[in-house]
């Protein structure tokens, strides 16, 4: 693809994650969460029972639109290739602690931007502390430090995740007795299931062409000045502003905004670890799933690791609340950080070693 078709890929696929989560919000999801990975995972392990909060259990349409339109148009523009191998137990539990991260701060860098465009003034420390973590991932990548490389891999292990993904959906319509759908709470709120499905797999198959990823589009500024996937990533913040103003969502202030908490501090703490960690494994919780739809073993192994964390969170009670992070979430984003920079001290390569 040429940089300007990349450049305009990237620009429609952040007006639509940005658009479309604040209208999955007025449509039915909960406020300021239209899409959140790190919500949806949680979601998720409830749905499959990995944790006992039946307020935060639903399989979320959304997440299996992302895994199967990037598979699709993996397939349909022969881009589907099938590796792995890089260092799969360091990707799981980096996967793991992003998630806990999120689970402080009360969302993902996507849901941080729809926050932000909504006019929530506690996601700009979110913001600063992601920025601080992927320029802190980038000094250590312009360092030498990367994961092992990746190889080709047999094509049936690609097409375990779009499996996985159809599966969800079958469970999510027959609606087995092992599946647990809350009835209240969060998981009660639900934007209609086929608009769901129908934007995630938009918004897949644009992201899979685009190659859009939150902290990609900032690594990438850091290391080369380089702005394609960055635009994308403006475009995303300016379209929920912008949508957020047209659909009376929008709330400026600080005080009584939907999921969030005014303990800064921490707040900046977990998106740095949301930040680092995702620099190190190439790709925020979002450009995993994307990733993993297109064939990429080392993005799914890290979206079970974003499945675990998720479970983990709820069941240790380790997310965030109105009145802030719990002792445990402090906890976890502070071992996060420590695992994350030893993981890049440990895969230090000497400067001017290639993949």
């Amino acid at each position: 693809m040429s940089w300007y078709k990349r450049i305009d890929a990237a620009l429609v696929t952040g007006l639509l994650l940005g658009s479309g989560g604040v209208l999955l919000s007025l449509l039915g999801n909960p406020a300021n969460s239209g899409i959140c990975v790190s919500c949806f995972m949680e979601n998720l392990a409830g749905a499959l029972q990995l944790h006992p909060n039946v307020r935060m259990s639903y399989i979320r349409p959304e997440l299996i639109g992302f895994v199967l339109g990037s598979f699709l148009v993996a397939a349909r523009t022969r881009r589907f290739r099938v590796t792995g191998g890089s260092s799969p137990l360091v990707r799981f539990f980096l996967g793991f602690f992003i998630i806990l991260g999120c689970s402080v701060f009360i969302g993902c860098p996507i849901k941080m931007l729809q926050r932000l465009g909504s006019g929530d003034l506690t996601a700009v420390a979110a913001t600063l502390g992601l920025v601080f973590g992927v320029w802190l991932g980038a000094k250590y990548i312009r360092k030498g430090t990367f994961l092992d490389r990746e190889k080709e891999m047999p094509r049936i292990n690609g097409y375990m995740m779009p499996l996985l993904a159809l599966l969800m959906l079958l469970f999510l319509l027959m609606q087995p007795g092992f599946i647990r759908l809350g009835a209240a709470g969060p998981a009660a709120m639900r934007a209609p299931l086929l608009v769901s499905l129908g934007i995630g797999l938009v918004i897949g198959g644009f992201a899979q062409r685009s190659g859009l990823c939150i902290t990609g589009g900032i690594r990438n500024y850091f290391l080369v000045r380089e702005t394609t996937l960055l635009s994308g990533v403006l475009a995303a913040l300016g379209s929920a502003f912008l949508v957020s103003l047209a659909t009376g969502q929008f709330h400026f202030g600080m005080n009584g905004q939907p999921a969030s908490h005014l303990n800064h501090g921490w707040t900046f703490l977990a998106m740095t670890l949301v930040g680092l960690a995702s620099v190190i494994i190439d790709g925020c919780p979002f450009r995993q799933l994307i990733k993993a739809g297109q064939g990429d073993i080392d993005a799914a192994i890290a979206s079970f690791g974003m499945l675990a964390g998720a479970a983990v969170a709820i069941s240790w009670s380790l997310q965030s609340t109105s009145a802030g992070p719990s002792f445990g979430g402090k906890i976890s984003v502070l071992t996060g950080l420590a695992f994350s920079i030893v993981v890049v001290m440990t895969y230090r390569h000497r400067t001017g070693t290639t993949r």
